[in-house]
């Protein structure tokens, strides 16, 4: 279960965990809910959120998040009043705030806000919401302890006050300076530590039950009826985001990757290569959304496999070093095999389509001509021995000896355990990938041995004195 809640001075992480198992981040601003969507969570909570002095979470980054299949939820103050004014597209409020902004019985963010510390001192409080101040003096006039028309006068003292000032010590000052019942003002001052009402706090708590009892439910992914625009401007906003990153004391951070492209652009052509690799993928993942291709066990299972192998990662040790040499988490790893296993999937779709336009590209890279000389040469000399059609017998070697000799002496990566990989290169099939190898073998056998200034080499169908095939494998530690 992956679920991320942004809370801070409303409630402590260490009192919300008693209610959700979740990762919780300080409050949100601009950025960070779309850095969350990215590691593709079941859900996200939206408690508090910085404003003013920091752009505050942008409506968009919660739209593309329902698109993208995850359940957000809000409550009690930013989360609260984002849910009301995106509650037509999908976003889910909980709590009193939330419908008081719903039902337009409120409609000031200031209601919700409040002044804080820093994450040094856990974003203690500061002041005291207004949305907080109204809800307890409502109570105290229920309880009768003070009036109706003095309950109105402090609220419109309250709502005039600065919202770093608010305070009771504040509001009964100035209800005091303005000639205000001091019976009334006393009761009230008596009453408040034992009477006063965290609404804030009480709809952050009711939001977290109310995830933690839909989780448990097996959520769903998130289906919305809007079409999400991906405009120039969002593109600009995410591409400025970054990555979420946590430190050994699961301590969030943000890194912006700006820095580590800087270095691949001075690399010039290293840079255009990389970036027409990431155009791919981009426009697979795309296609994979409009497809509805789902990613199941299997095909997870595949996509690691696959990856593990082209890197031989056999080990656990060096897999997981790998993932910490690239700054990922456990969760980032399985998103990026998720969309590894995307694209693998439109790969296969357009293989037999894309492939046409290989030699174009082949052309533009300054490769076609070296590979269609290699191609032509290898013909030639195989067919001069009449080894236009080669079979194993003719080498010498048996299935697993060809494998070993291309996988593990060519390539230096170990067999792997499937057809995946002659399947991911678009061979036809097993058998032709095969064959591809055994006319690469004797080719480079043949190219060797003729160098080499070798005077008979055997008949084409036996090969007799292919005493040199050794010497095209590291034969330490292995039989055949």
């Amino acid at each position: 279960m992956s679920v991320y809640v942004f809370t801070g001075p409303t409630i402590s992480p260490a009192e919300a965990s008693g209610q959700l198992d979740a990762v919780y981040l300080p409050p949100a601003s601009e950025g960070d809910v779309y850095r969350v969507t990215v590691k593709r969570p079941q859900a996200i909570g939206i408690i508090d959120g910085y404003f003013q002095s920091t752009p505050t979470v942008r409506h968009k980054e919660i739209l593309w998040a329902m698109s993208r299949g995850i359940h957000v939820f809000g409550s009690a103050s930013i989360g609260a009043l984002r849910a009301a004014e995106l509650n037509a597209f999908g976003m889910e409020g909980v709590g009193t705030i939330f419908e008081f902004y719903r039902d337009g019985l409120l409609e000031d963010d200031d209601e919700v806000a409040i002044a804080h510390g820093p994450a040094e001192v856990g974003f203690a409080a500061g002041s005291e919401a207004m949305v907080n101040i109204r809800q307890t003096l409502r109570k105290a006039e229920v309880d009768g302890v003070i009036s109706t028309d003095l309950r109105t006068a402090l609220e419109k003292i309250g709502k005039e006050l600065f919202y770093p000032d608010r305070s009771y010590p504040a509001l009964l000052s100035c209800a005091s300076g303005c000639g205000m019942p001091e019976t009334e003002l006393e009761r009230l001052r008596q009453w408040l530590p034992q009477g006063r009402v965290n609404q804030k706090r009480e709809d952050a708590l009711n939001m977290l039950r109310l995830m933690r009892q839909r989780l448990e439910q097996v959520l769903e992914p998130k289906i919305v009826s809007y079409s999400f625009e991906h405009t120039s401007m969002w593109d600009s906003a995410w591409r400025h985001c970054g990555e979420l990153r946590f430190d050994s004391n699961d301590h969030a951070n943000v890194v912006v990757p700006e820095s580590v492209l800087n270095e691949l652009r001075l690399e010039g052509k290293e840079y255009r290569q990389h970036s027409f690799m990431a155009l791919e993928r981009f426009f697979a993942i795309r296609q994979a959304d409009r497809l509805g291709i789902t990613v199941t066990k299997n095909c997870r299972k595949e996509a690691e496999l696959a990856f593990r192998q082209e890197r031989d990662l056999a080990a656990a040790a060096q897999l997981e070093q790998w993932i910490n040499d690239n700054g990922l988490s456990h969760d980032d790893f399985d998103t990026l095999m998720r969309d590894e296993a995307r694209v693998s999937s439109v790969r296969k779709l357009a293989q037999a389509a894309s492939v046409t336009f290989l030699p174009d590209q082949l052309r533009l890279s300054g490769d076609y001509p070296r590979l269609l000389a290699r191609a032509e040469a290898k013909e030639r000399l195989l067919e001069s021995f009449g080894l236009k059609h080669p079979c194993l017998k003719n080498a010498d070697l048996t299935e697993n000896q060809l494998l070993r000799w291309y996988f593990e002496d060519v390539l230096g990566q170990s067999v792997p355990q499937d057809n995946s990989y002659s399947r991911n290169l678009g061979f036809a099939s097993p058998d032709a990938f095969r064959r591809a190898l055994l006319k690469e073998y004797l080719y480079r056998l043949l190219k060797d041995q003729t160098k080499g200034g070798a005077e008979d080499i055997g008949q084409p169908a036996t090969f007799r004195g292919f005493g040199r095939r050794a010497s095209f494998f590291n034969t330490k530690n292995r039989s055949y």
